[in-house]
């Protein structure tokens, strides 16, 4: 059985959106066209059912039980039993030495409710990754909610070390239902493993973990998605990773990488501009172990630390005003892409003043923004080129996580200050979009030493237009690189 979608764009013309902005667009030819015909399982899915979990497993015997137990007693968000019809567990040990299978075989027949489908396979040394394994399980289930005509049905991944929270399926539904193609959930480290973790590994995780929330606080600010609005987290692992069938075809289904393959999916959704939510609802707990399944991940991560305490080495990232800088341009440079695709003249000034910001060449970005890109493939090109041209590395040294903590929560306690007086005019972040007709993207100053945008709410009586404006606080804007 093959199954060939059209990404953006099949040579028509397709709607697409990038956070709030909707347009209409051309882009060219380019076709996914994937074999799903091997089947995994050949029990067929009951009709009923919605969401196909898939769990895959290596050497897991110390915490599959676990693990299939938390997704076999499964609530929905009032507290009761979820409909057992309404899901099925794809579980799939590959190259075991241990007694995985044997477990999860022994939970299926004591829960004969629940379909939990076990299949074994040994996996040549070529396909013997979790990458691969991720993908042959994905493409089970989007192959099964197919042939159910499901193509909002949801493939939600977990793995062999993790514990789902009872309302883990109910919440990936609700955020679905809500609008998203893709749903991340929050991953935690189980505490006993956190308390027994090497002391400087222990402070290296908190410390990151304060750190990417903080910058993900920052984001919400200064680059808005209204489809993964605040409180947010920052995760997209395959811990909990859930995905609409759609959504999983038109992102090319799970890159063919070997690790990390969650981030480089998230990637591929980006490009499709898929509705990404960071759930803080979906919930899932994780070991600490140290030793993992591949060469990278939390487990890897955790080793990494314990060494670099042993030599005493500074944990090190990127500073608060690189990151800053980057929320700016990147919010500047949608909305200077939306113009151009709109039919709006870019003039070279202006692109060039942008190019300057994000550390790549004018000439390239002039050449860019006349290629019919997605906004996600735009700025993974630019993030790319920032990459080769090396101006950004340069500009922006890395350091100590302490003060790049310290430095971002000083400059979101006045940045809260500014949204909370905006909430109080009944508007958020997401309301605030750049009006078209101004087309400020370098300096958005005006005479009266503000800058105006323009708003576009819509209530039930219509859609109202507003202008408000934000102050200039020593001749920078919110968000302005110092």
């Amino acid at each position: 059985m093959k199954y060939s979608v059209a990404v953006p764009g099949d040579g028509k013309m397709v709607f697409v959106e990038s956070k709030g902005l909707f347009f209409i667009a051309d882009f060219p030819s380019v076709q996914v066209d994937k074999d799903f015909s091997q089947t995994l399982v050949q029990i067929p899915p009951s009709p009923d059912c919605e969401v196909c979990v898939i769990v895959p497993v290596r050497n897991e015997a110390q915490t599959l039980a676990a693990t299939l137990t938390a997704l076999i007693h499964q609530v929905d968000l009032e507290g009761q039993l979820l409909d057992p019809r309404r899901y099925e567990i794809i579980l799939l040990a590959n190259n075991c030495s241990d007694d995985s299978a044997a477990i999860a075989r022994s939970l299926a027949e004591q829960n004969p409710q629940i379909a939990l489908h076990v299949v074994e396979k040994s996996l040549s040394d070529a396909e013997a990754y979790i990458g691969r394994v991720r993908q042959i399980l994905m493409d089970e289930a989007y192959r099964r909610l197919c042939s159910l005509g499901r193509t909002r049905g949801v493939i939600a991944s977990t793995d062999g070390d993790s514990q789902v929270s009872p309302t883990w399926i109910a919440a990936n539904l609700y955020e679905i239902n809500c609008g998203a193609d893709a749903v991340g959930g929050r991953i935690v480290v189980e505490r006993t493993g956190l308390d027994d973790l090497d002391p400087y590994a222990r402070a290296c995780h908190l410390r990151e973990v304060g750190y990417r929330y903080l910058i993900t606080e920052l984001e919400t600010y200064l680059d808005p998605d209204p489809y993964d609005n605040f409180p947010r987290h920052y995760q997209h692992y395959g811990a909990s990773l859930a995905v609409t069938a759609e959504m999983y075809a038109l992102a090319g289904g799970l890159p063919p990488v070997r690790t990390p393959e969650d981030v480089a999916f998230y990637r591929a959704l980006v490009r499709v501009n898929a509705r990404f939510r960071h759930s803080p609802l979906v919930r899932v707990v994780t070991s600490a172990r140290q030793i993992g399944r591949t060469n990278v991940g939390l487990a890897n991560q955790l080793s990494e630390w314990i060494e670099m305490g042993r030599q005493q080495q500074p944990f090190v990232v990127e500073p608060a005003a690189a990151i800053e800088t980057r929320f700016v341009a990147r919010r500047q440079l949608r909305v200077m892409w939306w113009h151009v695709l709109n039919g709006y003249q870019s003039d070279y000034p202006r692109v060039a003043s942008l190019a300057e910001m994000l550390g790549i060449s004018a000439q390239w970005l002039v050449q860019k923004l006349t290629q019919p890109y997605t906004f996600g493939q735009l700025f993974e090109e630019v993030e790319e080129r920032q990459q080769s041209e090396g101006t950004w590395a340069s500009r922006w040294k890395l350091v100590e996580i302490q003060q790049a903590i310290g430095d971002l929560r000083l400059r979101l306690e006045s940045l809260r200050l500014s949204w909370s007086k905006l909430q109080g005019n009944n508007l958020t972040p997401n309301d605030l979009e750049p009006d078209k007709e101004q087309y400020s993207v370098g300096s958005l100053r005006n005479t009266e030493n503000t800058v105006s945008w323009l708003t576009i709410v819509v209530n039930p009586s219509g859609v109202v237009r507003r202008t408000i404006k934000l102050p200039v606080v020593d001749g920078r804007l919110p968000g302005d690189a110092k």
